[in-house]
């Protein structure tokens, strides 16, 4: 049996998937992120599966999102989305902490993956942490001011009124900096990544990711970065890519 377990640390509400009796021994850990106006529930098809492999899953909610959502209006939303991915990677480190010093970790086997936001923040996150051994993105970008950017061409494209100012902007797009991977590829230290991605996606752009695939993978080693690219999807992941994303956690954690 498969147990979902609600809990909350530091004030971050995260959901436990883990195998009954396997709840209180030290497991392989996948962190799973939810995407941008989702909650932590929406990924618990991808916790189960990767807990049937017994690995144990956590779920947190991401500021702003699902429990800790506020009344926000669309506009102070969407400003706050870059505010959002370094505030997840930041608390990513104090669950990761709970969990080590609960004994609750086999061996510091540590992946992470997510969905959109999720897979941007799985991403910054691999500049960030060693400890994060395994990862996958998807529908992410690594290319971090390359799509604050686009965001902000758009918007502007648009006429939207963003409630911050132009001095507020650029500082935003400078903290970005130590968190975009196509900056500093080294710092995958040739850790197993696995992207998926749409071509027709129109909200998180497939190009500059594939690009960064292309540039970045070793034809000695193809098995430690891999690309799945569906030709027919947009925003959403393929059942492939979910079953796809549990046979890498479950090949390379």
């Amino acid at each position: 049996m498969i147990v979902i377990d609600k809990q909350e640390i530091s004030n971050i509400p995260f959901l436990q998937i883990v195998k009954e009796g396997q709840k209180d021994k030290a497991l392989p850990l996948v962190f799973f992120i939810h995407g941008f106006t989702s909650a932590k529930e929406h990924n618990l098809h991808y916790a189960y599966l990767l807990a049937e492999e017994g690995m144990r899953v956590i779920l947190p909610e991401v500021a702003y999102h699902g429990e800790r959502a506020e009344q926000l209006t669309q506009e102070e939303f969407a400003a706050k989305f870059w505010e959002i991915v370094i505030n997840e990677i930041q608390e990513l480190e104090m669950l990761k902490n709970h969990f080590e010093q609960e004994h609750l970790i086999e061996n510091g086997r540590i992946g992470m993956a997510g969905t959109s936001l999720g897979g941007i923040v799985t991403l910054g996150a691999l500049t960030q942490y060693d400890w994060i051994k395994v990862a996958v993105s998807l529908m992410g970008t690594p290319a971090y001011l390359e799509f604050f950017d686009m965001q902000l061409s758009s918007i502007r494209e648009k006429q939207i009124k963003l409630p911050i100012t132009e001095e507020q902007i650029e500082q935003q797009r400078e903290k970005l900096k130590p968190f975009d991977l196509t900056l500093q590829p080294e710092k995958l230290k040739q850790r197993p990544l696995l992207f998926w991605h749409g071509k027709k996606d129109q909200s998180v752009p497939f190009a500059p990711t594939y690009r960064f695939y292309e540039l970045h993978h070793d034809h000695e080693k193809p098995e430690l970065l891999q690309f799945i690219a569906d030709k027919h999807a947009d925003h959403k992941v393929s059942r492939e890519g979910l079953l796809r994303t549990v046979m890498w956690f479950a090949s390379h954690l």
